[in-house]
């Protein structure tokens, strides 16, 4: 078979207990003259560069990890950040002061009025989260691109007095919670784990009965421009991407409108960070991609909620469809929330408990790999760091599909079908093609 027309295939089907079970290789020939709809890559179309993708290393993520065996635990970060064994992430997410998936809520900082923050420390960060990305950064080799977010300022900053139920940060503490956004990083990396980029508040359009905080698009410019982005300067640490907004798609265009619009704060701003609770609106992506062609956009959480439902195949095929469309419509990452739960969804203090890829039981010790595991690891398995988008369509509306080209110049086609039925198509890449049935409800990636 000819080494530059044969192409890996690599599947995952509901009805075949198949997981990532390499196929047949597929030799790509002259087209057919069969008439049957076609999946078509054209290789010399190029997009957006994809970074790579990622999960969550929550309180509740580490927590449930340090309780299980240790044959369990190096199990679970083989199959997240291994690059041969496992689904290769390379982004972590982690939430400075508390979230709704933490045990309890909590500062850094808790002594009111220390505008010095003298008595800022991260001794909750090492019981758990720092234990577990130490071990991540291991199995992977090197050190994750760990993103910073917050869920809200200490009580003692905000007008509500309390880190749930929204409230505002008080002007007058804007100089010490930018201040306080350079000791988290100073800490974490004081410890052997580098920072690599923040959001400057998770969901703050939003009034959340756990930590939350609300900024408006003029609020959050205006941080990043006269605090976040000067102070990160003054304290050596202008090489962090900051992000903006950290919500959902339906009001990401608008958002950036208002930040990236703004010259003086565009020059500090990487790009901007959306999630997915909300109508899909992937239209909203691509009209920020075409309007900052030169800033990125990551997607920086999403997770079904409603706690565990084990086994439930259409949970990972949610996740396929809002990775295609994003990625299609210009995102340069995408990761996932937790990396790990209980079998309740949790631990999590406010009772939001939600699905997560790999569940857990620290009771039983066994761990559980969910839908979601799979169809995320179809995409950050196979497409390689700092690969581009290529132009890829299907004219069968059952299929969903995205290509990337790889720096080692493979291409990746994933190719989706959420549907009862089986299709078939005609593969076609750069005018050479074959005929593929795809099962239904399967995911399957072709690499030439």
């Amino acid at each position: 078979m000819e080494k530059v027309n044969r192409v890996r295939v690599i599947q995952t089907a509901r009805d075949t207990g198949e997981r990532f079970t390499a196929k047949a290789d597929l030799l790509l020939d002259q087209v057919t003259p069969e008439k049957i709809p076609s999946v078509e890559v054209d290789a010399q179309q190029e997009f957006q560069v994809i970074y790579g993708f990622g999960g969550a290393f929550t309180e509740t993520a580490a927590y449930v990890f340090a309780h299980l065996e240790p044959e369990k635990q190096a199990q679970i970060l083989n199959a997240y950040f291994h690059p041969q064994q496992g689904i290769g992430y390379r982004f972590g997410r982690v939430h400075m002061n508390s979230s709704d998936f933490s045990l309890g809520s909590y500062s850094c900082d808790d002594i009111v009025g220390d505008v010095e923050l003298k008595y800022f420390n991260i001794e909750r960060d090492k019981r758990f989260v720092l234990p577990l990305l130490k071990a991540a950064q291991k199995v992977k080799g090197e050190p994750l691109k760990l993103l910073v977010s917050t869920w809200s300022p200490p009580a003692w900053m905000k007008t509500n007095r309390r880190m749930a139920e929204g409230g505002k940060l008080k002007a007058e503490y804007r100089e010490t919670w930018a201040l306080f956004f350079a000791k988290f990083i100073k800490a974490y990396e004081g410890e052997g784990v580098p920072v690599w980029g923040l959001t400057v508040q998770n969901e703050p359009d939003a009034t959340q009965t756990w930590e939350s905080c609300r900024f408006t698009a003029e609020e959050e410019r205006n941080f990043i421009r006269d605090y976040l982005g000067p102070v990160l300067i003054r304290e050596g640490l202008s090489d962090k991407k900051i992000m903006a907004w950290d919500h959902n798609r339906d009001l990401l265009y608008e958002r950036a409108k208002v930040i990236l619009g703004d010259e003086e704060t565009a020059k500090y701003v990487w790009g901007m960070a959306f999630h997915w609770y909300s109508a899909e609106q992937f239209d909203n992506v691509r009209k920020t991609r075409e309007a900052f062609p030169e800033k990125n956009l990551i997607f920086t959480e999403g997770c079904l909620e409603g706690g565990v439902k084990l086994g439930q195949w259409d949970r990972g095929e949610h996740y396929a469809h809002n990775i295609i469309g994003d990625l299609t419509h210009g995102a340069n990452a995408w990761l996932d929330w937790n990396l790990l739960v209980d079998p309740s969804g949790g631990p999590n203090h406010v009772a939001n408990f939600c699905d997560a890829p790999i569940v857990a039981d620290p009771v039983t010790n066994q761990v559980y790999y969910q839908s979601s595991y799979y169809y995320i690891g179809h995409f950050s398995k196979f497409v390689q760091p700092g690969a581009c988008r290529i132009h890829c369509w299907a004219d069968d509306p059952r299929l969903e599909t995205v290509a990337f080209k790889n720096p080692d110049r493979t291409i990746a086609t994933v190719v989706f079908n959420p549907t009862d039925e089986q299709c078939r198509f005609q593969l076609k890449i750069d005018g050479r093609g074959t005929v593929v049935n795809s099962l239904p409800h399967s995911i399957v990636t072709y690499l030439k």
